[in-house]
C-alpha cells in the first residue's frame, strides 16, 4: 500500500501539491471561528452536584447577585482607608454602574475588609456568558474605567475576580503562544541545520507543516461546532507543539530514509518511493498509535478534554497524510539538491557512537535493561508523592497578573474563601413553601463544619420553596483543604436536611471536588482503553502478541518516571502546592502516544536487521547503530518543542513542557536505544510468538519444510541486496 502511496505522488508532485493548496484555501476560508471557554464549569456534564446546584441557582435565583468581577481598593501609602476615601469608593462604583457597559448587569458596594485597609465594588455580569471572550472584553472595559475614575484619589484599584482572570489569561495565552511558536521553529531550524547542514531542508518543514497546521486549526473548527464541543484557549499553545514537533518527526523519518536509498545508488524519484514503502509503516502505526490515545480522551467528563482529543488527533491525522503525501510529492520535486551544499549525503558516516552503544546492547543486553530499568525505577517513585492542584486561574498566568494580586490580596485581608463562597441550595421535594423555623439550625449546623469560617440564610425564592445558604470557607476556593472541607458541608448539608427537603452544594469548590472525581473516573477509563488499544496497534505492526506487553510495559515505567520527575522538580524543588489536575491525564497521552513512536521506529529496524538472517542479540546492536541516529535527532528536536511551552510563563505550561520534554527524552533515549532492545535481544525469538515477524519468509518456509534453513541472500527483504539499505 505504502509503495502504491509513494508511487503515486512521486510520479505525480505537481498535482499532489496543487490539490494539498486548494484544499488548505477551501478549508481555512470557511472554517467558522474557534471560540474559547475558561469557564471551569463548562467542564463538567450535568450530573455532578455542583452543576445540579448551578442549574437550580438560574431556575430559583434568576436574578441572584454573583461577581464576575471585584475592584479591589486600598490607599496608594498602605493605610487605612478615611472617610474621603471611602467616598471616593462610593463616587466611583456609582459612576461604573452609569457606563452600562456590554455584559455588565450591576455594579454595587462590596464589603470592607476587617483591618480598614481593603473595601470592593462588585460588578455581575451576564451568566451565560462566564468564560467567554465577550466577558473578558467587559473586564477590559471596566479596569480602564475604573482606574480612570480613581485618579486623582489617594487609592490604587485593581480589577480581579472571574472575568478579569479571563482576560489575562487571553493576554498570557497570546504571549505564550508567541513564545512557544518562536521557540518552536528556531528550535527546529537549527537542529535540522547542524544535522544536514543544508538550509533547504531545514525550512522546508516549517513551511509544509506551516500549510498542514491551517488545514488542521480549519477541520478542528469544524469538528468544534458539529460535535458541539468545548473549545479552551491552552489548546492553541499545545497544537503548535503538536503539529511541529510530530511533523517534523514524521519529516525526519522520510528524510533519513530517502538520504540512505540515494546512498544505496537509487534514482532520486524511485529513492523516495522505496523511502515511502520502507518507512511508510512505522509512520503510519506510530501516527495511529497517537491518535487513537487522543480520540481516548473522548471517553472523559471533562469538557476540554473532551475537545482536545479530538483536535489533537485531526493535527496528527492530517500530518500523518502530510507525511505520506506531500513531503514526498515536494522533496521529489526538488531532489538531492535539497540537501545544498551538503555532499555528506553522498557517503553514510561510520556512526562510531551508535555503532559503539549498539555494541554493548548486543554484548551486554542483560545490565543495559538492569541499568537502564532501575533509573526508570527510581525516577517512579517521586510520583508517589504527586498532589493534584486545581488553580486553573492562577496556573494558567503569572502570579504578577493583575487578577493573581487581586486574588492574593483577597486572601490576606478578607476570609480566604469570601472571594468565592459555597451556596447550598435547600428545596422541598413536594413543591410546597419550605418550614422556616428550621433554617437557623441547618445553618448553625453547617456554620459548625470544620473549616467553614459562617454559614448564613442569604435569600429565599419568591415561591418559598427553595432557600440558599451561603457558607464561607476558611480557605481559598481551589485548595486541597477548601475542596475536602466542602466534601464535609455536603454530608451535613444531605444528611441534616429536614425532612421533606433535598440539599445541593454549589460554589467554585464544589465545582473543584467534581472535577477531582471526573479526573479520577478519567483515569480509571481513559488510561486502560488507550494502552490497550495502543497496544492492538503494536500486535498488528509487530505480528506478536508477545512484545506489545513488554513494549507497553517499558511506556508505563517511562510514564512513572516522567510524573515522578515532574513531582521532584516542582513539588520539592520549587514548592508548588500540587500539579495542575489534568497534567497526568495528559503527559500519559502524549509519553504513551507519542513515546511509543520510538519504539515503534525502534522494534521496526530490529525486525529488519533480524529478517536478514542475524541473531536476535546481533541484531538488536544493528538496529541501535543504524536507527539510533534517527531516534536521537527525532526525540531531540520532539523533546525541544515541547520545553518550548515552559517559556509561557505560567505554571500549567511549565509543568506540561517539563513533563512531556522529559517523558518524550526518556522515552527516545533510555526505552527506545537501551531498555527495548535490549528486552528484544533478551527475550530473543520469542519476542515475536506466535508470528516469524523476524525472519524472511523464506527462512519460515524452509523451517517449515527441512528446519531452519537460512534463505538464500537474493531472496532476503527486497533491501538485501543493499548492505546499507537500512529502516531509519
Amino acid at each position: 500500500m505504502f509503495r502504491r502511496i509513494g508511487n503515486t505522488v512521486v510520479r505525480h508532485p505537481v498535482w499532489t501539491i496543487v490539490a494539498w493548496l486548494i484544499a488548505a484555501v477551501a478549508i481555512v476560508a470557511t472554517a467558522p471561528s474557534l471560540p474559547s471557554n475558561s469557564d471551569e464549569s463548562s467542564f463538567l456534564p450535568k450530573s455532578y452536584e455542583s452543576i445540579k446546584a448551578a442549574d437550580l441557582q438560574q431556575k430559583a435565583f434568576p436574578s441572584a447577585f454573583t461577581p464576575s468581577a471585584i475592584a479591589l481598593y486600598q490607599r496608594t501609602d498602605g493605610g487605612k482607608l478615611t472617610a474621603a476615601d471611602k467616598q471616593d469608593v462610593a463616587r466611583i462604583t456609582t459612576e461604573l454602574g452609569k457606563k452600562h457597559i456590554d455584559q455588565v448587569q450591576k455594579v454595587v458596594p462590596g464589603p470592607p475588609s476587617k483591618d480598614g485597609r481593603y473595601d470592593m465594588t462588585l460588578v455581575q455580569m451576564d451568566s451565560k456568558n462566564a468564560g467567554q471572550p465577550k466577558q473578558a472584553d467587559a473586564a477590559k472595559a471596566l479596569r480602564d474605567d475604573v482606574k480612570a475614575l480613581a485618579k486623582g484619589t489617594h487609592l490604587d484599584v485593581k480589577l480581579g475576580g472571574a472575568a478579569a482572570q479571563t482576560l489575562d489569561q487571553q493576554d498570557s495565552s497570546q504571549r505564550g503562544q508567541g513564545l512557544i511558536a518562536f521557540g518552536t521553529f528556531g528550535i527546529i531550524l537549527v537542529t535540522l541545520l547542524i544535522i544536514f547542514r543544508a538550509p533547504i531542508l531545514a525550512v522546508l518543514p516549517l513551511v509544509l507543516i506551516g500549510l498542514v497546521s491551517a488545514v488542521a486549526n480549519g477541520l478542528i473548527a469544524y469538528a468544534t461546532k458539529l460535535f458541539d464541543l468545548q473549545a479552551n484557549s491552552s489548546i492553541t499553545e499545545i497544537l503548535i507543539v503538536v503539529l511541529f514537533g510530530v511533523g517534523t518527526d514524521y519529516f525526519l523519518f522520510l528524510m533519513f530514509r530517502y538520504r540512505e536509498r540515494l546512498r544505496a545508488g537509487d534514482e532520486p524519484k524511485q529513492a523516495m518511493i522505496n523511502a515511502v514503502d520502507r518507512v511508510g509503516e512505522a509512520i503510519a502505526s506510530a501516527a495511529g498509535a497517537v491518535i487513537i490515545a487522543f480520540l481516548a480522551l473522548v471517553l472523559s467528563t471533562l469538557g476540554f478534554l473532551k475537545q482536545m482529543g479530538p483536535a489533537l488527533a485531526i493535527a496528527v491525522a492530517a500530518t500523518l497524510v502530510a507525511g505520506l503525501t506531500l513531503i514526498p510529492a515536494v522533496v521529489s520535486l526538488i531532489g538531492p539538491k535539497i540537501f545544498w551544499p551538503s555532499k555528506s549525503w553522498q557517503k553514510e558516516p561510520e556512526n562510531a557512537r551508535f555503532a559503539a552503544l549498539g555494541r554493548g546492547v548486543r554484548n551486554r543486553p542483560a545490565l543495559t535493561a538492569g541499568v537502564s530499568g532501575l533509573v526508570l525505577v527510581l525516577l517512579s517513585l517521586g510520583a508517589l508523592s504527586y498532589k493534584a492542584s486545581f488553580d486553573l486561574a492562577s496556573g494558567s498566568m503569572p502570579k504578577t497578573k493583575e487578577s493573581m494580586v487581586v486574588q492574593d490580596k483577597m486572601q490576606k485581608a478578607y476570609s480566604a474563601g469570601a472571594a468565592a463562597p459555597t451556596d447550598v441550595y435547600l428545596s422541598s421535594t413536594d413543591g410546597k413553601p419550605l418550614d422556616k423555623s428550621g433554617f437557623a439550625a441547618y445553618a448553625q449546623k453547617l456554620g459548625a463544619v470544620d473549616g467553614v469560617a459562617g454559614a448564613r440564610l442569604t435569600q429565599l425564592n419568591k415561591d418559598g420553596t427553595t432557600a440558599d445558604f451561603t457558607v464561607t470557607l476558611k480557605y481559598e476556593a481551589s485548595t486541597d483543604k477548601a475542596i475536602d472541607a466542602v466534601g464535609r458541608v455536603r454530608d451535613v448539608a444531605h444528611s441534616d436536611a429536614p425532612e421533606g427537603t433535598d440539599a445541593v452544594v454549589g460554589g467554585m469548590s464544589s465545582i473543584y471536588k467534581d472535577i477531582n472525581a471526573a479526573v479520577n473516573h478519567d483515569y480509571r477509563t481513559v488510561f486502560p482503553v488507550a494502552a490497550v488499544l495502543i497496544m492492538v496497534i503494536l500486535g498488528l505492526l509487530l505480528r506478536s502478541v508477545v512484545a506489545p506487553w513488554y513494549l507497553m510495559a517499558s511506556v508505563g515505567l517511562g510514564f512513572g518516571a516522567t510524573l515522578g520527575a515532574t513531582v521532584w522538580i516542582f513539588q520539592k524543588g520549587q514548592g508548588h502546592s500540587g500539579l495542575m489536575f489534568t497534567l497526568p491525564v495528559i503527559m500519559y497521552l502524549f509519553v504513551v502516544a507519542i513515546g511509543t513512536d520510538y519504539n515503534i521506529l525502534m522494534i521496526a529496524r530490529l525486525r529488519e536487521e533480524a529478517r536478514e538472517g542475524r541473531e536476535p542479540r546481533e541484531a538488536a546492536g544493528m538496529a541501535l547503530r543504524h536507527a539510533g541516529p534517527t531516534v536521537a535527532a527525532a526525540g531531540f528536536i520532539l523533546a525541544a518543542t515541547f520545553a518550548t511551552m515552559m517559556l509561557a510563563g505560567n505554571s500549567l505550561l511549565m509543568e506540561m513542557g517539563f513533563a512531556v520534554a522529559f517523558g518524550i527524552a526518556v522515552a527516545a533515549f533510555v526505552m527506545a536505544m537501551f531498555f527495548t532492545p535490549s528486552l528484544t535481544a533478551l527475550i530473543g525469538h520469542a519476542a515475536w510468538w506466535p508470528g516469524h515477524g523476524d525472519r524472511s519468509e523464506v527462512t519460515v518456509a524452509g523451517a517449515g519444510a527441512h528446519g531452519s534453513v537460512p534463505a538464500p541472500a537474493g531472496d532476503r527483504d527486497t533491501m538485501a541486496h543493499d548492505p546499507a539499505g537500512r529502516r531509519n
